[in-house]
């Protein structure tokens, strides 16, 4: 598909490696890069939570996760952990591989959701809600720069995009676009919160991963000594 490049200013570039799973382990510097994918993967969950508190609405997944919540009376996090192995589930067709990271996403995330939301309570006033959004989207910005970052995988709705658009030949943005407004259609329907949060999540998140990308990407040489084997990465789980 060629280069991918996330450009903050003409000086700012980040390229990230097109690795397969076994190669991505391979590549080095794993005691920088699996903490820096936990952490981010916990900082995500972290932030999922601040937003389900704020009141003020979810991005699409999560509507589509509340709205299962609903149905089913299981915890958010738990919800979370169950949907990322079921969309791991349709990969087998695509012939998309995990990574090591991929499944650390499917699970991680869903324990720091629960986590949090046990000690955060609900935003009880306009302020607060308004102050759990912002903040949210900062570090959830922050942390999916951090995973992708780590370079060990995408997680499993990123990887079930990426793989749909490969075997359908179908643009990443036409792709993207259409299962994430179908999983806000069908979790709206179910319950799930949508508001001012969701629309601004959408607006928000692509240029803030795309501001902290650069300064925590961990560099391999695999990735520099081949530019062309850069590889398209969706901007959020």
């Amino acid at each position: 598909m060629g280069d991918m490049k996330f450009t903050i200013s003409n000086r700012r570039q980040v390229q990230l490696a097109n690795l397969g799973p076994v190669a991505q382990v391979r590549a080095g510097r794993l005691g920088l890069r699996i903490p820096q994918l936990l952490l981010g993967l916990w900082l995500y969950g972290f932030a999922m939570a601040l937003f389900v508190r704020s009141g003020l609405g979810l991005d699409p997944w999560d509507v589509f996760h509340a709205g299962l919540q609903h149905l089913l009376g299981w915890s958010f996090g738990t919800v979370v952990i169950v949907v990322g192995f079921a969309v791991l589930l349709l990969w087998i067709p695509l012939r998309q591989w995990p990574g090591l990271g991929t499944v650390a996403n499917a699970v991680v995330i869903g324990l720091a959701t629960d986590a949090t939301l046990a000690i955060v309570p609900q935003a009880a006033d306009l302020v607060t809600s308004w102050g759990l959004l912002l903040v949210g989207l900062v570090i959830n910005g922050l942390a999916g720069a951090l995973y992708i970052g780590s370079q060990l995988g995408p997680g499993p709705r990123d990887g079930l995009m990426t793989g749909l658009a490969k075997r359908t030949g179908w643009s990443l943005r036409l792709v993207r676009t259409g299962l994430e407004l179908s999983v806000l259609a069908v979790g709206w329907a179910l319950g799930g919160a949508v508001g001012v949060g969701t629309v601004l999540y959408a607006v928000l998140i692509g240029p803030l991963v795309q501001f902290f990308l650069p300064l925590v990407t961990v560099r391999l040489a695999v990735g520099e000594q081949s530019p062309a084997a850069a590889r398209p990465v969706a901007a959020m789980e």
